[in-house]
């Protein structure tokens, strides 16, 4: 082989060697720690979460999984009008709609209680405003440390004097309040309810108190305060202060202020609360605190229905209790949950 023959061979061997180390350069820079951690930051992720996924008990009710909890709170009395005490479970029977239900809690010692009382502030209060706030106030010192208690006051507008407290005085703003201007008593009820609804407690009620009608409410009206009153299964209790003899004659007046009693009568009735009537104003402070002591003794029972279907609509609640002799007071119904 010639001289330039095995030169040329020589300058090809280290070329290829050269070309090789190159590569193999390469391939080591590519397999770096820092370069896997940036590739596996863009690839995007495809296996499945390895935590576990809770999933309901298979030895769970079934109806229960599906199904939503209704809460009954009932007020007995006996002949002497008296609370009927040491009643059981088994001495009640709730009717939904023509099916029986079987209870799934009972509670028949005393428990925190959450009220809203609504203190009508129109011109027409005139005297009376200051025995509903002095009743207000007596109300309010009776509460015990756990029960949760807030005071509207409403005319043309909404006042919110104090939010669920279990404070015994009552805030300032309530005795500094003037009577005056027109009524919106159904937007105050569904604003009370609203707020009612977030509570824990199972005992909730609404203290509403007038001598009126509700004239200039924007939003609510007096069927759907009732509805969500009923859907929620908060109590009201209706303190009437219209004067009967301004139930007569054919002023004006007479239809609207007739109108606003049979409401009165209504909301007490649908809910299972008390209906009061003291035109004077003078007994409210003996019925505020009769109302503590029918909250604090309520017997509270819930169940889960039998009818699982969320169509929104009414269903008739009918609670009896097997011992003679004694009456009660619940809510009549609800609407269904929608879907």
């Amino acid at each position: 082989m010639s001289t330039g023959n095995k030169e040329t061979l020589g300058w090809f061997a280290l070329a290829r060697s050269l070309l090789c180390i190159t590569i193999l350069a390469l391939l080591s820079a590519n397999a770096s720690p820092s370069s896997t951690i940036t590739q596996e930051k863009k690839k995007p992720r495809t296996d499945k979460p390895t935590e576990p996924v809770e999933t309901p008990d298979q030895d769970d009710d079934p109806v229960r999984l599906h199904a939503d909890l209704v809460v009954v709170n009932v007020t007995e009395a006996d002949s002497k009008g008296e609370y009927a005490r040491g009643l059981k479970k088994e001495d009640f029977k709730i009717i939904e709609d023509n099916s029986a239900q079987q209870v799934s809690s009972f509670s028949a010692e005393e428990a925190p209680f959450a009220a809203a009382i609504l203190i009508d502030m129109s011109g027409s209060m005139g005297y009376k405003f200051s025995l509903v706030r002095a009743a207000a106030a007596s109300f309010i010192d009776h509460i015990r440390d756990n029960d949760q208690v807030a005071v509207y006051g409403f005319n043309n507008k909404i006042h919110l004097f104090q939010d669920f407290s279990d404070s015994r005085d009552i805030s300032d703003h309530v005795w500094d309040a003037i009577a005056g201007d027109s009524t919106r008593l159904y937007d105050c009820i569904d604003e009370a309810i609203a707020s009612l609804a977030q509570r824990p407690e199972k005992r909730r009620a609404v203290l509403m108190i007038s001598d009126g009608w509700d004239s200039t409410s924007r939003k609510a009206t007096f069927e759907s305060a009732m509805k969500k009153a009923l859907s929620v299964g908060v109590t009201i209790h209706a303190l009437d202060l219209i004067e009967d003899s301004a139930l007569n004659g054919s002023g004006s007046d007479v239809l609207p202020l007739r109108r606003g009693r049979g409401e009165m009568k209504a909301f007490a009735e649908q809910t299972g609360g008390r209906y009061v009537h003291s035109p004077q104003g003078d007994t409210l402070d003996a019925e505020f605190n009769g109302l503590i002591d029918e909250l604090r003794n309520q017997y509270t029972l819930t169940y889960y229905s039998t009818n699982q279907k969320r169509d929104g609509r009414w269903r008739k609640l009918n609670v009896s209790v097997s011992r003679p002799g004694v009456t009660l007071r619940s809510r009549r119904g609800y609407w269904a949950p929608k879907p």
